[in-house]
Formats: C-alpha cells, sequence, structure tokens
C-alpha cells in the first residue's frame, strides 16, 4: 500500500524546534515527504508545491487555509498542527472542506502547567519578597508571616486544558483551591478537585491567583483593578495567560499603593511592556519573557504527540487531539 504524500510547512526554526530527529525519522516511515521543507515564503512563490499533498504536518508559522490555499491543496486530507492555538489558521472554507485538524496545544500546556505550579509554590513561601528584598539589602531580612502550602487558598481563573492541569497537580498538596469558570459544571469541578466560585470571590480568598482564561473578545480587561484592590494581604497574582485579559494601567495603580501584594508576570500587553513601563521597576512585580510555554527541548513534546497523531489516523483510529470549530474560536 503507497503512503499518503506529506509536507512540512512552518517556520525553519519551528521546524528544528518541534521535529527533532525521532521525530523526523518516525514521520518518514510513516508519509512519503514530497517535497523539502515549506515556509510561508516558498508557498507563496510556488503555490503549486501543494497539488499532490494529502497530508500536512505544521507549527509555528503557518499561513492561513483561506479559499486560495485550499484550491492549491485539491488533496488535502489531514493537518497536523505542532503547536497550540489553530484559530488564526483556519477558515470558513477550511471547515467546509472537513478536513481533519489536530493540535499539540495539550502536549504545549505542559510546560505552562509546571511553571505555574512552580510559581504558586514559591508564592506561597514568599520567596520572590526574600530574594529581592536580601539582593537590596545586602544581607538576610526577618522572616515575616506566609501562607506556606499547607491549608492555604489557591485561586484559579479559568479550567480550560492549562486551569484543569494545575488543578489536578494541586491535588497532591494540602491547600484548598478555588475557581472561576461560568462553563465548568459541579460534577466536573469535585472531579478537579475545586470549589466554584466567583471571580470576586476568587480575589478576595485566595493566597494565590493564577490566570489561565484565553485571550477572547469577552475577556479583554476582565481582571480589573477593583479586583487587585480585594485582594488579601501579601497575597500573588500570576498570570501565564494573556496580558489583555488584565487592565494592566489599573493593576499597576493597585500594585503602587500596596506593596504586600505580588504580581509575578509572565506574558503582559503589549509585550513587552513598552520603554519606562513601572512594570519594570516596580518591587513587587516578577517580569518574565512569555517563557511559561513549550520552548526549546519542550517542544519536542509537541512534535512526538504530532507522530502519534498521525499514526492514528492513518491507522484509521480516531484522533486525541482533534479540533472542531467551536473548540478553535475560543482557544487562546
Amino acid at each position: 500500500m503507497s503512503k499518503l504524500k506529506a509536507l512540512y510547512l512552518l517556520n525553519e526554526s519551528a521546524f528544528d524546534q518541534i521535529y527533532g530527529p525521532d521525530e523526523r525519522r518516525d514521520i518518514e516511515e510513516l508519509v512519503e515527504l514530497v517535497a523539502p521543507l515549506q515556509t510561508a515564503r516558498s508557498i507563496a512563490e510556488n503555490p503549486t508545491v501543494l497539488a499532490e499533498v494529502e497530508v500536512i504536518l505544521s507549527g509555528w508559522g503557518m499561513i492561513p487555509m483561506d479559499e486560495a490555499f485550499l484550491a492549491a491543496a485539491p488533496r488535502l486530507k489531514a493537518f497536523f498542527y505542532g503547536a497550540g492555538s489553530i484559530k488564526h489558521i483556519v477558515s470558513d472554507a477550511f471547515w467546509a472542506r472537513g478536513i481533519p485538524i489536530t493540535s499539540a496545544y495539550a502536549a504545549n500546556a505542559v510546560p505552562v502547567i509546571e511553571f505555574t505550579l512552580a510559581q504558586i509554590l514559591l508564592s506561597l513561601k514568599r520567596t520572590w519578597y526574600y530574594i529581592f528584598a536580601i539582593r537590596e539589602q545586602k544581607q538576610y531580612v526577618p522572616r515575616l508571616p506566609m501562607p506556606g502550602a499547607y491549608g492555604s487558598t489557591v485561586g484559579l481563573i479559568s479550567l480550560g486544558m492549562i486551569g484543569s492541569g494545575v488543578a489536578r497537580k494541586l491535588q497532591q498538596f494540602d491547600l484548598h483551591v478555588i475557581a472561576y469558570d461560568p462553563f465548568v459544571s459541579d460534577e466536573r469541578a469535585a472531579d478537579l478537585g475545586v470549589e466554584l466560585c466567583s471571580l470576586d470571590e476568587i480575589f478576595a480568598r485566595a493566597d494565590v491567583v493564577s490566570l489561565h482564561a484565553p485571550w477572547l473578545d469577552e475577556t479583554v480587561g476582565m481582571i480589573r483593578g477593583d479586583h487587585f484592590a480585594r485582594m488579601k494581604p501579601d497575597a500573588t497574582f500570576i498570570n501565564t495567560a494573556r496580558g489583555a485579559i488584565v487592565r494592566e494601567d489599573e493593576m499597576i495603580r493597585v500594585l503602587q499603593d500596596r506593596p504586600d501584594l505580588w504580581a509575578i508576570l509572565d506574558v503582559t500587553y503589549p509585550e513587552p511592556p513598552p520603554p519606562g513601563s513601572p512594570l519594570y521597576t516596580l518591587p513587587n512585580v516578577v517580569l518574565t519573557p512569555h517563557i511559561a510555554g513549550s520552548l526549546d527541548n519542550e517542544c519536542r513534546r509537541m512534535g512526538r504527540q504530532i507522530v502519534d497523531e498521525l499514526r492514528r489516523f492513518l491507522h484509521d483510529e480516531p484522533l486525541q487531539w482533534a479540533i472542531g470549530w467551536e473548540q478553535a474560536a475560543i482557544m487562546a
């Protein structure tokens, strides 16, 4: 039986990160690659390379699959995206074709979950306060009361792939986990070991608040200054989601007025913050340059998930991470 004709289509740097030697070897055993690696530029210059392609293996740098793209790829049978959200690469024309599409969003969520868990535990011990204070004073500083990881409350905003993953990781600790997600049932919350409550309650009750909501029109500016003003003394806010969900100017004002609060921001809006932003100098802000998601060797996990999905497709098995248009619309 002949192999399906396939093509890699993504940025050169993403290709090297996502599809390592082991992943490429396994893919070459499963399909016939009909051309070298293609990029957005090469396809724009010569779309005829798509004419015989039945399977596309992709990742960061993928171009939108609009009517023109699909007309150039009339034999396309399946699309495999070795990264997270597909919302910017699909179109009505794509969904009309009924082409199966799968994403490595679950694999990409793993390092975000790990990063978040680490920051929650560090925050409960007020680690960043001690690091900054000792560096500034050049000596040990007195120990202050801290929540600790026994009996404290952690609040999660949104229980999607990442928020749910964080909730499951927190089950191994002696913590009380509360969550805000209007789309989650009581049964689902019980399975995750969380108590559902309002967004206002999350900020008022939690020792650490972690944001995991997707960036949608409905969520832009969802987190306001009055939310931060409600926070408990010495509480911490963590954002590994998207900066646009937070009204950062309002957050900054509260952080300036409440030096006891901490904000750990892996994302901002805009990103990076503009020159002169108080986020660079506020003593109670920890900035990291969007490092929570898959980077370097971690990207190979996404490539491995694509290999597994490709194998399922070729064996007529259900795709574990298939995405429909409704799910695509709410992905971050």
